[in-house]
């Protein structure tokens, strides 16, 4: 039980990491969208390439993300019978919705997304702007890292469901 523990200690603080790095994200699209509006209306001038920074920081801030977010609990959830439940049920919850939601559809996601990036990759496809970003590729490789990063931070939560589930049983 302490090797599932730990194990899910180990997940939470990979997608902790990146949560913390990437929330630095959310100040870097503000300052950007500032400059975009003043560059816009003050000057005339709206450079792509900082148009399409927003929407590749946005991108990376939602898609990777994600499993900080499923980590500390902030995803939607159905909460009349979760709320009412105690810590056992509250994790037999979690294990069912991890293995047979999470899962699944996460491995739908890396299953349909593999030869859409993979075509992307192939060509090394850029912005469709002569003046954009030459890095779509890279922003389409978020289609497959997103559901890896969740299925770890599934990993993380099946673990410690595991580990409250059998703690219960042993216990009087």
């Amino acid at each position: 039980m302490t090797r599932l523990t730990s194990f899910a200690g180990l997940l939470d603080s990979l997608s902790a990491v990146i949560g913390k790095y990437l929330s630095w994200l959310a100040l870097f699209m503000v300052l950007v969208q500032f400059s975009l509006v003043l560059a816009r209306y003050v000057f005339g001038v709206g450079p792509v390439a900082l148009q399409e920074s927003v929407i590749y920081s946005f991108s990376l801030l939602f898609m990777l993300g994600a499993a900080d977010t499923l980590r500390r609990g902030g995803h939607v959830r159905i909460d009349f019978l979760y709320g009412n439940l105690g810590q056992t049920g509250k994790a037999a919850i979690d294990l069912v919705g991890t293995l047979f939601l999470l899962f699944p559809v996460c491995l739908v996601i890396l299953f349909l997304s593999w030869n859409y990036v993979a075509g992307s990759w192939t060509i090394v496809e850029g912005s469709r702007e002569s003046s954009g970003l030459p890095f779509l590729f890279l922003l389409k490789s978020l289609l497959l890292v997103f559901p890896v990063l969740m299925i770890l931070q599934g990993l993380a939560i099946a673990c410690r469901a595991i580990t409250e589930i059998l703690s219960r049983e042993e216990r009087p």
